[in-house]
């Protein structure tokens, strides 16, 4: 255990300033900022909820901004593995790097444990736990940073961001580019109107590059000791354990992860989705090939229709995403994506118009020219061409990330010196549920289907609730 503050035998410094805050801010309607009231000058304490993979960097990314990491949360405990080997490496390294770092397989019992010693969390699990994981820590009162897609399913989502601003906690989702100064450059021309009203976005991914498309799981194979799996399964449908499921291609699950446009869109829908600030979608279509009962589509062509916007021609524009290789198909005995040629879906060239689909994520089609832009790369390109006075002439009107770093905006919005960090859940919450609705579509294919977001259904269409908001294995049942 590490050397942690010690529990007190009456209600602790930061929880008497918590909850006194709290209710202060709400007899002079106003938030209360117990670090500002402190004037702190120790570090805030981390938990990495997910430890190894992209936990590892989210773990090493928050200590570099200034978090002092004092307990890990895996399913995996690397001292207990027979062997250690491939991904399960970063687990291992992770544990290296902070040997000092309290270590739990179950985030519950970290967050009931170590109660007011840690301040924030990090969520880095697969999918299907990012809601409990985040609406747990948020209702202890600790800030989240939550990977991309915010959740598994839609109702989560929205839910998600009503239990952060009840809580009133910082929030980010981790499609960091969203603090890359040419992306929030781009967001600003776009909505300036220098390609006129928009009327199409068109977003592209060669992902999955993980196997997607089979009928039935893969063999049993006994758990490795070192392994909580059932812990992993969590609040999903059991399924038994299998190295060709995790710790990677869980993502090629319906239970667990959410395909290709769950895993890329919070990354390349970004752009799109915040210059527009639409209202949600009134319909959504996919087109695919390859998806089964258990598993997402090797590729598709996801459409939605959204009304107009300050933006937008009047009409309203269309959103359409593109994924997967063309003519993969899912080979069994190798357990992967087998690719017929190195083409992956992307907009025909009425869209592109000679340019390269592969340097570019995103086209944002306007009434009076084009915007080419890669989440990666400052290079974004306008056809037809634009002067650069006239861009220069355009006022900045976003703010600008500390270092163009997600994890220094979130610690500037938990220590006070701004309100949000930019994707915080407010944000995030709307366009995940914009993408979880693509990923309905992808399990009821070649259909249009109407969206009432209000009653968050779709009309006529009892059968798909289940789909909207799931059921929660036994034990995983969850208070909001």
């Amino acid at each position: 255990m590490p050397n942690l503050p010690a529990r007190t035998c009456c209600i602790s410094r930061r929880r008497f300033a918590k909850s006194m805050g709290t209710a202060l801010g709400a007899a002079a309607g106003f938030h209360f900022f117990p670090s500002l009231a402190q004037k702190r000058l120790e570090k805030p304490t981390l938990a990495g909820i997910g430890a190894g993979g992209k936990g590892r960097t989210d773990i090493e990314q928050a200590k570099k901004a200034g978090f002092e990491v004092v307990a890990l949360v895996d399913v995996i405990d690397a001292k207990k593995l027979d062997k250690i080997e491939g991904r399960l490496r970063s687990m291992a390294q992770v544990r290296e790097s902070f040997p000092d770092a309290a270590f739990y397989s179950d985030y519950r019992e970290m967050l009931d444990e170590l109660g007011d010693r840690v301040d924030a969390v990090t969520v880095s699990t697969p999918d299907h736990h990012h809601f409990h994981a985040s609406v747990l820590a948020m209702q202890a009162g600790k800030h989240v940073y939550c990977q991309k897609p915010l959740s598994h399913g839609i109702w989560e989502a929205r839910t998600m961001n009503a239990v952060a601003k009840q809580t009133g906690m910082k929030t980010q989702m981790g499609n960091q580019a969203h603090a890359n100064d040419h992306l929030r450059r781009c967001v600003e021309l776009i909505r300036s109107g220098v390609i006129g009203k928009v009327k199409e976005i068109h977003a592209w991914t060669n992902r999955p590059i993980w196997p997607q498309g089979f009928h039935s799981p893969p063999p049993k194979v006994p758990t490795p000791a070192g392994i909580d799996w059932n812990q992993w399964v969590g609040p999903a449908p059991w399924v038994d354990y299998s190295p060709r499921i995790a710790p990677f291609a869980w993502r090629g699950w319906w239970d667990y992860g959410t395909g290709a446009l769950g895993d890329m869109a919070c990354h390349i829908m970004d752009l799109g989705f915040w210059a527009m600030n639409p209202e949600a979608p009134r319909s959504v279509r996919a087109q695919q090939q390859g998806a089964t009962e258990i598993s997402p589509p090797i590729n598709s062509i996801i459409t939605w229709e959204f009304g107009p916007t300050p933006y937008s021609a009047a009409e309203g524009f269309t959103f359409q995403w593109y994924d997967g290789y063309i003519d993969a198909t899912f080979d069994r005995d190798s357990w992967s994506l087998k690719k017929n040629g190195d083409q992956y879906n992307h907009p025909d060239d009425d869209v592109l118009e000679g340019m390269s689909f592969r340097d570019y994520g995103s086209v944002i089609v306007g009434s009076e020219g084009k915007l080419f832009f890669h989440r990666a790369k400052n290079n974004w390109q306008f056809k037809p061409n634009v002067p650069t006075s006239e861009i220069d002439a355009i006022p900045t009107s976003l703010p600008r990330a500390p270092q163009q770093n997600s994890y220094l905006e979130w610690l500037a919005a938990i220590e006070g010196h701004i309100d949000q960090a930019a994707s915080n859940f407010s944000l995030a919450s709307p366009m995940t549920e914009t993408i979880l609705l693509g990923v309905l579509a992808q399990r009821f294919p070649d259909t249009r289907l109407s969206w009432d977001a209000q009653k968050m259904e779709v009309p006529g269409r009892p059968e798909l609730n289940p789909f909207i908001r799931r059921e929660y294995r036994d034990g995983w049942q969850i208070q909001v």
